[in-house]
């Protein structure tokens, strides 16, 4: 009976850590993705592989004598990692009032645990030495299963740790030459520990820039971005004195995710109406006002348009579709600063290919393992952009003067979306033979369905006129860089030969 009540609270134990490793490390923080968060997944991989082999332990074996403390010396040395994981998830972030809660919940069913198993332990441990195998039916089946999962979990963050750490030491790679022209400007992103965002911040850094950034966890920002970041949680906390040569206003909600609610749509505009308000109001309490602002938008702010008919930044927005009023409203709001004398430059940047976020790690996943599919009838275009690219361009943007109003952030070359397809599976020697119909899409996801099914074939008109050189021109040659090698069958023009 005392077992099946260990059992019943490890149980539950187990179920709320696996919960708050996917929901919160996993979803919310992207802990494997981040830089900082080494420390923390070291802490938390070798929490799960004591777990793991405190679970098997508990399943087949019965402990006496001295061989009880190996599974007390299990338990002690848990509580310790734990309270190492407290102080660097407070050093390094912060914590939503969920997580903190559940931890809380975590804490005292950790206390119980050691109340039921502390009582038995001394028992076992005042008997003879020894060690036999036990069979606690259902239950030693169950935390065998439950064993080789938290292992394989901790070897899953030992392998998160290595990756980063080598992406962390990695030597700079060579960007356009445009990109190098900043002088000494101080420049502030709003976003910037997002995806685009912390990449933008590192190339300035290594430029030796000074950045500020906004953010809604400084804590977080100094940490994965590191000591010579100035993050501010609030615009209203830097001094009028403050000299700020550039803006690059990167925030807002993420677009894709949950459905276009009517709330939604409102969390989507007022995201981006907000931030770019507040980027207003501190360029004008300025002593000295930014020379720039470069606002990123979307291509979707061309709606829905027919057809590969190429569009440069002169073509108009569509009224009435969603992503279209979207954009068009918040580069309104980023013009604004033209009337105290900001130049404003609104990137209108398509799909960004980067290994560490954006749409790129589900795609590879997603082409590795045989599960690249045709969205509709393939023929709508995929406008893209490699993230090299998408930083150059802002930096090109702060440092030309020539540049203002709209640019497609997108590499010259667009293929329709079955041929994007193609050349992605091929990329990992895979071929495209899925296909998920127009109408499934728009069943599941309504309006945002157009994010898949419709696509613009915006052209960089204004980023090449104005001197620009693409790192990344071609999507062979992005991946070619983002996977290390693909080899797919390519015509004259680089795209794959397919017949639609």
């Amino acid at each position: 009976m005392n077992m099946t009540i260990v059992f019943s609270v490890l149980t539950f134990q187990a179920l709320l850590g696996a919960f708050d490793n996917l929901w919160h490390h996993e979803l919310a923080a992207r802990l494997p993705q981040r830089a900082s968060a080494r420390r923390e997944l070291t802490l938390h991989a070798a929490r799960e592989a004591l777990y793991g082999l405190l679970f098997a332990g508990l399943a087949w074996l019965h402990w006496q004598g001295w061989w009880a403390l190996l599974p007390a010396s299990l338990l002690v040395a848990e509580m310790f990692i734990t309270i190492a994981d407290f102080l660097e998830e407070d050093r390094s972030r912060k914590l939503p009032p969920l997580e903190r809660a559940l931890h809380t919940v975590l804490t005292v069913s950790y206390g119980l645990l050691l109340g039921l198993l502390g009582p038995m332990f001394w028992q076992a441990w005042r008997l003879p030495s020894g060690l036999s195998v036990v069979t606690h039916g259902l239950w030693s089946w169950f935390f065998s299963a439950a064993s080789v999962g938290v292992l394989l979990w901790s070897v899953r963050n030992v392998l998160a740790v290595r990756q980063l750490k080598r992406i962390s030491s990695a030597p700079g790679q060579q960007h356009p030459p445009a990109a190098q022209a900043l002088g000494g400007a101080t420049v502030l992103v709003t976003g910037g520990t997002g995806f685009i965002g912390s990449a933008l911040v590192s190339r300035l850094l290594s430029q030796g820039r000074r950045v500020i950034v906004l953010t809604r966890d400084p804590l977080q920002a100094r940490a994965s971005l590191g000591p010579r970041v100035w993050a501010v949680d609030r615009l209203d906390d830097i001094p009028a004195e403050t000299r700020i040569d550039a803006v690059v206003n990167l925030a807002g909600a993420t677009i894709l995710g949950a459905p276009w609610t009517a709330s939604r749509r409102q969390v989507l505009l007022e995201s981006r109406r907000r931030t770019t308000k507040e980027v207003l109001r501190l360029m004008q309490r300025l002593h000295q006002r930014p020379e720039v602002l470069v606002s990123a938008s979307a291509v979707g702010y061309y709606g829905v348009p027919p057809g590969m008919a190429p569009i440069d930044e002169t073509a108009p927005a569509e009224p009435g579709r969603f992503q279209s009023d979207l954009c068009a409203a918040i580069e309104r709001e980023a013009l604004k600063a033209q009337h105290i004398g900001v130049r404003v430059v609104c990137l209108r940047p398509g799909i960004v290919l980067g290994r560490n976020g954006g749409a790129y790690p589900a795609l590879a996943l997603a082409a590795r393992l045989g599960f690249a599919a045709t969205l509709g009838g393939g023929r709508q275009p995929v406008p893209w952009i490699h993230l090299d690219d998408a930083v150059g361009l802002m930096l090109h943007a702060i440092a030309e003067p020539v540049l203002e109003g709209p640019v497609n952030a997108v590499a010259p070359q667009t293929p329709c979306q079955a041929t994007f397809t193609d050349i992605m599976a091929a990329a990992f020697g895979r071929r495209a033979r899925l296909h998920v119909p127009a109408a499934v899409l728009r069943a599941g996801l309504g309006e945002m369905s157009e994010l898949l099914l419709c696509g613009q074939n915006a052209v960089p008109t204004r980023a090449l006129a104005s001197g620009y050189v693409f790192a990344h021109p071609t999507l062979q040659e992005a991946l070619d860089q983002l996977v290390g090698s693909a080899r797919p069958p390519r015509c004259s023009d680089g795209f794959i030969v397919r017949r639609l």
